[in-house]
């Protein structure tokens, strides 16, 4: 019923920009938090940022300075500004939502995107 979808990954060199999309679609009701995670080669996946329907952001120590997320929330859409990249940095970028579906109005689920790859070069 909902489709999270990922857009903007790929090969970048160090020190450089990309910028990630995820779009929400379906039987939307409404969407809560929004956010992005990693997971690099042999790592556990990890929360890069997030941010609430009101515009609060939140990010890994890691990101700060670097990274910004940001929301439209008539578009259903969350984005990911990523400047500075590193080779650190290198992971499949994944969306999550917090939405409430049409059928179901009171309750909360957590949808994940499919993942988009980003790799940095040095």
């Amino acid at each position: 019923q909902v489709q999270l979808v990922e857009s903007g990954g790929g090969l970048v060199q160090a020190g450089g920009s990309l910028r990630l999309s995820c779009a929400a679609s379906g039987s939307i009701f409404s969407i809560n938090g929004m956010g992005w995670y990693r997971q690099g080669p042999g790592k556990q996946r990890e929360l890069v940022a997030a941010i609430t329907s009101g515009g609060s952001a939140n990010y890994a120590d890691s990101v700060k300075g670097r990274f910004t997320i940001s929301r439209d929330n008539a578009k259903n859409t969350v984005y990911l500004q990523m400047n500075s990249l590193k080779p650190e940095d290198t992971a499949v970028y994944y969306c999550t939502a917090r939405i409430v579906v049409v059928a179901l109005p009171h309750r909360w689920d957590d949808y994940w995107g499919q993942g988009t790859q980003v790799t940095v070069s040095s």
